[in-house]
C-alpha cells in the first residue's frame, strides 16, 4: 500500500504542476501559450502512448522523466516565443518573426536536447531498475518533445501566417 500511495501522491503532484505550467503559458504568452500548451499536451499523450506501446510500467522514476520532459517541452516553446517576441519588436512582419524566431531558437533547443539525449542513454546502459525506467520515459520524452515543441507548433504558427494570413498574434 505504500507503493500506490506515493505513486497516488506522484500522479497529484504531477497533475498540479502540469496545470500550473500550462495556466502560467496561456497567461503569460497569450494564443502562443495556447499552441504551446497544446504541443506540450501531445508530447504527454505521446510520451505515454510510447511508453504503453513499449509494454513498460510508469513507476516514480517514470513519474521524474515526465515532469522533466514537459519541463523541457515547456523551456522550448518559451525560448520560440521569447526569439518571435525579440523579432516582432525589431518591427519585423509576423511571417518574418516566426520563421527568425524557429531559426535561432533551434540551435539553443538541440544543444539542449541533444546533450540530455546523451546523458539517457548513459543512464540506459549502466543504469539498473529504476534509473532504466528514468532513462527510457527521458529519451521518449526528448524525441516526443523535438515532434511536438518544433515540429508541430511550427505547422500550426506556419498555418496561422501563411494560410490564415493572420497579421497579428497575441504573445503576451
Amino acid at each position: 500500500t505504500l507503493g500506490q500511495d506515493t505513486i497516488r501522491h506522484a500522479l497529484i503532484a504531477a497533475a498540479i504542476g502540469i496545470s500550473l505550467v500550462l495556466v502560467f503559458m496561456g497567461i503569460w504568452y497569450g494564443s502562443a501559450g495556447m499552441i504551446a500548451n497544446v504541443a506540450v499536451l501531445l508530447n504527454l499523450m505521446l510520451q505515454l502512448s510510447a511508453i504503453a506501446l513499449l509494454g513498460a510500467t510508469l513507476t516514480l522514476p517514470g513519474f521524474a522523466g515526465l515532469a522533466l520532459t514537459v519541463g523541457m517541452a515547456v523551456d522550448s516553446n518559451v525560448l520560440i516565443n521569447e526569439r518571435i517576441k525579440e523579432e516582432l519588436r525589431a518591427k519585423k512582419s509576423l511571417r518574418a518573426a516566426v520563421d527568425a524566431g524557429y531559426q535561432h531558437a533551434f540551435s539553443a533547443i538541440i544543444d539542449g536536447h541533444v546533450t540530455t539525449f546523451i546523458s539517457g542513454v548513459v543512464l540506459l546502459q549502466y543504469g539498473t531498475g529504476p534509473i532504466k525506467g528514468f532513462a527510457v520515459t527521458l529519451l521518449i520524452g526528448i524525441v516526443a518533445n523535438l515532434f511536438t515543441g518544433v515540429f508541430c507548433t511550427r505547422v500550426v504558427f506556419d498555418w496561422l501566417v501563411r494560410g490564415l494570413r493572420v497579421k497579428k498574434l497575441s504573445l503576451g
